[in-house]
């Protein structure tokens, strides 16, 4: 099998809808490439964020349940999900996100990389950790990021583990990842692609106990294959080291599987095909609610219950 090309995307669970736009579209200069819902919970939006097009490895998703609690992070969950910046951007970010009142922490050095751990509305951690080798792979031009700042993608997750290695094994002999180093209880284990999100941290930390999921938590990280031959691939050889692996779901814009790792996280391996431009143009990305084919007669039922969201259209700054 070919090894997984790293992660796909992340989606986390927010509260305010437009809380939510304001901050990744806005703010962070994610462009929405993608309005639908919740195929579990249609009642609740599935809002996906990327570059120009929502490529593999640039795409932050959200479920924003409206007054949902805030979680608590512990072991068995992501504890921070990383973009990566280009050298010379890390001013310029911590500039943008000060004078946007964001909470944020001092810069560290992690395995010789500076990072800036952040919060979004909803308290969950995110990270800007500069890669010389970090490069957008469709950037959205046409936000409010200067073309040498934009988020060049995810750079990792870190995963809080109460014991490290089962993880790591999963990782290495199922998944094709390769142990590139250790500071102190931080593990780093990299894909084997050049591709973004090829990096994940195990954050062993014992008798830490399990978090509470809501507002601010991780719901899942997904990792890519090329098509769903690959992914019918890894179903039998993740089955068959002993994780109970859902079959196939088809999310519209990518087929996916799940299970657990050893540790309690929900993986999940999504296909890069068909991709968010199969039932909008490019240029249309985001601007309309887009359903299943088996939600649709429930249209105007779902536009009634789900919150408007006001998507503006922001300058870039000088």
């Amino acid at each position: 099998m070919n090894p997984i090309q790293g992660i796909h995307h992340i989606t986390a669970i927010a509260s305010s809808p437009q809380a939510n736009v304001d901050f990744y579209h806005n703010l962070l200069g994610q462009r929405l490439v993608k309005k639908t819902i919740n195929f579990d919970d249609p009642h609740t939006y599935h809002l996906y964020y990327g570059d120009q097009v929502g490529s593999p490895g640039t795409i932050m998703t959200h479920f924003p349940w409206p007054n949902a609690r805030r979680g608590v992070v512990g072991n068995g969950e992501i504890g921070a999900s990383a973009y990566a910046i280009q050298p010379g951007s890390l001013g310029y970010w911590r500039a943008r996100l000060a004078a946007h009142g964001v909470d944020m922490d001092d810069v560290q050095i992690r395995f010789g990389a500076e990072v800036l751990a952040f919060r979004d509305p909803d308290g969950m951690v995110l990270e800007l950790i500069v890669d010389e080798t970090a490069r957008a792979p469709q950037p959205w031009l046409d936000g409010p990021i200067p073309a040498e700042h934009v988020l060049a993608g995810f750079h990792g997750v870190t995963l809080w583990e109460a014991q490290a290695e089962p993880t790591a094994r999963l990782l290495i002999e199922q998944m094709g990842y390769q142990f590139v180093g250790q500071e102190g209880n931080r593990w780093r284990l990299r894909a084997a692609s050049e591709a973004p999100g090829g990096y994940v941290d195990l954050l062993e930390q014992p008798g830490l106990g399990p978090g509470r999921m809501g507002a601010g938590s991780v719901h899942h990280v997904a990792f890519r294959v090329r098509d769903d031959a690959e992914e019918m691939a890894y179903q039998q050889a993740i089955r068959a080291a002993g994780f109970d692996v859902t079959p196939v779901r088809d999310r519209q814009y990518f087929h996916s599987i799940y299970w657990r790792e050893p540790g309690g996280v929900l993986f999940e391996i999504a296909t890069d095909p068909p991709g968010f431009t199969w039932d909008e143009s490019v240029d249309a990305l985001g601007s309309g609610l887009k359903l299943p084919p088996w939600y649709e007669a429930r249209r105007d039922e779902i536009e009634a219950a789900v919150l408007p969201i006001d998507v503006k259209h922001v300058q870039r700054e000088a």
